[in-house]
């Protein structure tokens, strides 16, 4: 069995967790400070705070900006619903954007025709590992006087011209769910390059604590352990590298795939970082009965838009996202794992060229 994904775990990740556990000190710790300060280093990004996952990431970051009851955000529907759940978690009304179709994040077009008197902000999912066009709605979010957040749960090291994540926007969050390009075991970030939002995260992450039982605002507890934030450390020091290699499977992939099938098209003057490599076809179901039938892991990536999910019919408008539903319908995402063989890329392409052709 050829896996879609699994974490990459070697001694180094082992030796650092039993160096905390022999330590004492599990909770948040000398270990997260360190993560932090590393993290923010690593990816260029300012300031960086860790909390529990990166949902609460997001959560405690749209709390930090503002959101109240009945603040709408606008948020591309084609992603994981915890970009949704994490707005109506804070108290806001998530409304629903269609995506740009090359490059399956949310359309800068789309999300202007949204914005209205109760309007608060706009999310940016970097999706499958492709940032967003963040200059254009930096742009539109500061004409409407908008905060701006990145979901950047899948783009870990993404880049584009010459930015990375989180700069041009108020906040960006990160997950290190094990299957993402770099994991803790479970565990977020959120980043800014203003301190004082970071230090609102830092109360919101923590029952509204900088100082021990004094509670300046309601807060709640996101808080990442020492033992993940370890890990993370570790993992830090591999990333860039895993990164590469996950750009140099893209290429063999889009060398032997075009034409085939509709391969992932990269913007110009980006760094794709590949969490996921998602072909198109119309001839999914074919392809998927063949991975299945060869034992080639596969994802759909997402099959639902969560604008047609059950949970979130309250907030359904009626409007079509038609790219959404085209992606949805057409969708499919390939094993890219850096740790990836030759044998089981050979595998994986004439598993793909076989099912599109039946």
């Amino acid at each position: 069995m050829i896996h879609l994904a699994s974490p990459i775990i070697d001694d180094q990740e082992i030796d650092a967790v039993t160096r905390v556990m022999r330590s004492g000190m599990l909770a948040q710790g000398s270990e997260v400070a360190a993560f932090e300060k590393e993290f923010a280093a690593t990816f260029n990004v300012g300031h960086a705070a860790a909390v529990a996952n990166g949902t609460m990431a997001l959560v405690v970051a749209l709390r930090a900006a503002g959101v109240a009851h009945g603040d709408e955000v606008i948020v591309p529907s084609f992603t994981f619903a915890a970009t949704a759940n994490a707005v109506a978690l804070a108290g806001g009304v998530p409304v629903f954007a269609d995506i740009d179709a090359p490059s399956f994040n949310i359309n800068p077009n789309e999300a202007a025709k949204l914005i209205g008197p109760k309007t608060k902000g706009i999310i940016a999912v970097h999706l499958y590992g492709q940032m967003a066009p963040m200059a254009v709605l930096a742009d539109l979010a500061h004409s409407h006087d908008l905060f701006l957040i990145e979901d950047a749960a899948q783009a870990h090291g993404a880049v584009r011209d010459g930015l990375p994540v989180g700069a041009l926007s108020d906040f960006s969050t990160y997950s290190f769910y094990p299957t993402k390009n770099m994991t803790t075991g479970e565990g977020g970030m959120v980043t800014s390059t203003n301190p004082d939002l970071i230090e609102a995260i830092r109360l919101q992450r923590n029952h509204g604590m900088l100082r021990r039982y004094h509670h300046d605002l309601i807060g709640t507890n996101a808080r990442m352990t020492d033992i993940s934030a370890a890990i993370g450390r570790v993992q830090l020091t591999k990333i860039a590298g895993w990164n590469e290699q996950r750009r140099a499977i893209a290429k063999i992939y889009d060398l032997h795939l075009a034409g085939i099938v509709d391969t992932p098209p990269v913007v110009e003057n980006a760094d794709h970082v590949y969490h996921q490599y998602t072909i198109r076809s119309e001839q999914r179901d074919a392809i998927v009965a063949t991975c299945e039938d060869v034992g080639v892991g596969y994802g759909i990536y997402y099959p639902i838009p969560t604008h047609r999910q059950k949970a979130f019919a309250r907030y359904a408008t009626g409007r079509e996202l038609e790219e959404t539903d085209r992606a949805a319908a057409t969708v499919l995402s390939i094993p890219i794992r850096p740790d990836l063989q030759q044998e089981e890329i050979d595998i994986v392409i004439d598993t793909i060229t076989t099912g599109a052709k039946k």
